[in-house]
């Protein structure tokens, strides 16, 4: 097979669902689900022979849970990325996920084409929360982060901010905004220190908290 493909393991314990996923993600040319896992301890065990680039991971699963099971693989494999793929939208459920190390959140009802473009976002190393979910995450992380006193962002580094929140790699944004792909590194590297974040996620989410960006 060629060496690009993006290899997905699917952890949910209900078969219909793992098989529909199946099905439906080996459809993409770029994608190949190399296997299957019915509960978290399954999904950890399988990483370690599989060796996938990405694993969806269901929340609610017996033996170990999804988030114990993100924890336990983001230890073991800290190369293997992570996305949730529940039916759980509480606030507790979303941040235990992402907390845990979780690259992606997405609903089970979100559309197909969102799915896609999460697990090639987090192949390409980025972030990607469906809007429904970064929504929810704003007053939890208003009530536990306070905003420190940053020079404000130039509008150069929202227009990078706005394509972050979209999931756009670098080269991406890039090619939208018609500068080097270098200089956006740079843009964002400069936003990271100005909301005094460590990852992509977490800038987009506390632009959000900050109404510096809108979904």
């Amino acid at each position: 097979m060629a060496q690009d493909l993006i290899k997905i393991l699917i952890a949910d314990d209900h078969p219909v669902v793992r098989e529909g996923l199946a099905a439906m993600l080996s459809r993409e040319a770029d994608i190949d689900v190399v296997g299957e896992a019915a509960d978290g301890q399954e999904a950890v065990d399988r990483v370690g022979s599989l060796r996938p680039d990405i694993v969806l991971m269901d929340l609610q699963m017996p033996r170990l849970n999804g988030v114990d099971a993100i924890r336990q693989i983001r230890e073991r494999h800290p190369e293997v990325q992570m996305i949730v793929l529940t039916t759980y939208s509480d606030d507790d459920s979303i941040f235990q996920g992402i907390a845990a190390g979780a690259r992606g959140y997405l609903l089970k009802d979100a559309p197909r084409d969102e799915l896609f473009r999460a697990v090639r976002a987090v192949a390409r190393g980025e972030s990607l929360l469906q809007p429904a979910v970064a929504t929810k995450l704003l007053d939890r992380f208003s009530r536990g982060k306070t905003a420190p006193a940053q020079d404000a962002l130039t509008e150069r580094e929202l227009d990078v901010l706005r394509l972050l929140a979209k999931g756009s790699a670098n080269k991406e944004i890039g090619n939208k905004l018609h500068i080097s792909e270098s200089t956006v590194k740079t843009h964002v590297a400069n936003i990271f220190q100005k909301l005094d974040v460590s990852d992509r996620t977490e800038a987009v989410t506390v632009a959000l908290t900050r109404g510096l960006i809108k979904l």
